[in-house]
């Protein structure tokens, strides 16, 4: 069954009418529906486009927080080979809202490292919904490590609301642990390269996300705060949440005039949720052009190429 946002509940009738038609041509093979049955695929899809024509903000962030996207476990499933997972931080414990390890893209050698938001009940508490303690940012810290003592371009695949602001986490060092990952990110000497493959939330984001290479998928966002954060703060109304979309200016399109993302992935119409194997095969495309890209440029130049990156952040697109 399929999940429906707020939006598309037009589209959910009607599809809904279609398939209703077909279980009782199903029950009685007497009846013939399928030309009306047709009909009603031809009114959705022609609704389904002009839908997602031109979302609002707001309706991006809905369809990045989708539960049936494609989230970080089936990105590498589908991907990569010879996928060896790394756990624990060495320190405290494994986080599970963070998954990462060796791998290969292609004939690559990497290190692959993403949040993990889960795609049931249990999977989802087990993963924290994707938000990650001190001990995940600090495992993302080791692995990033070890790529970079071995030459491994890093692959990260961010996905989450946020980090996990938890009195816990906060008492282990919340805070410090995603600087020394952003700062980490921008010592490395190997390509980093990273995809906002959903919700790229707050420093939690960041933290995975300071690449020599940001890429977006369409219908993907990446903001220093939640809509409904920034409306809790400048409103103190949180269904103000509209507003604070548009104000963020949180959207792959948005943020690639910025010069904060440096490509944007096509979605399927619909969404990724619409189509997984088609945004995953065209991730696997993107990244393996940036890997490409990079693998020959010296180490001091891929630090440099970095930085430069978060430098010039803000110089583009002010007037826009």
């Amino acid at each position: 069954m399929n999940h429906y946002l707020e939006f598309e509940k037009p589209l959910a009738e009607i599809e809904g009418k279609a398939e209703e038609l077909r279980a009782l041509a199903r029950s009685n093979e007497e009846m013939d529906v399928e030309e009306e049955a047709a009909a009603l695929d031809k009114k959705a899809a022609d609704l389904l486009v002009d839908l997602y024509k031109d979302l609002t903000p707001w309706r991006k962030c809905q369809v990045a927080r989708h539960p049936d996207r494609p989230h970080c476990k089936d990105y590498i499933e589908a991907l990569f080979t010879e996928y060896t997972p790394l756990a624990g931080d060495r320190n405290f414990a494994d986080d599970h809202a963070v998954m990462g390890g060796l791998a290969r893209l292609g004939d690559v050698p990497v290190m692959v490292i993403g949040h993990e938001k889960g795609n049931d009940t249990k999977s989802r508490i087990s993963r924290n919904f994707g938000m990650a303690r001190p001990e995940g940012y600090r495992k993302a810290i080791r692995l990033m490590e070890m790529a970079d003592k071995f030459g491994l371009p890093i692959i990260t695949l961010v996905d989450t609301p946020g980090a996990y602001p938890g009195r816990g986490a906060e008492e282990r060092g919340q805070s410090e642990a995603i600087a020394r990952s952003t700062e980490k990110c921008l010592q490395v000497k190997v390509p980093l390269i990273s995809v906002i493959i959903g919700e790229g939330g707050s420093g939690g984001a960041v933290a995975f996300a300071t690449g020599n290479r940001i890429l977006m998928l369409e219908h993907s966002v990446y903001s220093v705060i939640s809509p409904e954060g920034c409306a809790s703060i400048l409103w103190k109304d949180a269904e103000k949440m509209r507003e604070a979309a548009e104000a963020l200016r949180l959207t792959a399109q948005d943020l690639r005039k910025l010069g904060v993302a440096d490509g944007i992935i096509s979605e399927p119409v619909g969404g990724a949720q619409r189509d997984r194997h088609a945004v995953i095969e065209a991730v696997g495309d993107a990244l393996r052009a940036a890997v490409s890209e990079l693998k020959d440029l010296d180490k001091s130049d891929l630090v440099k190429d970095r930085r430069q990156k978060y430098l010039d952040l803000g110089s583009k697109g002010l007037a826009a």
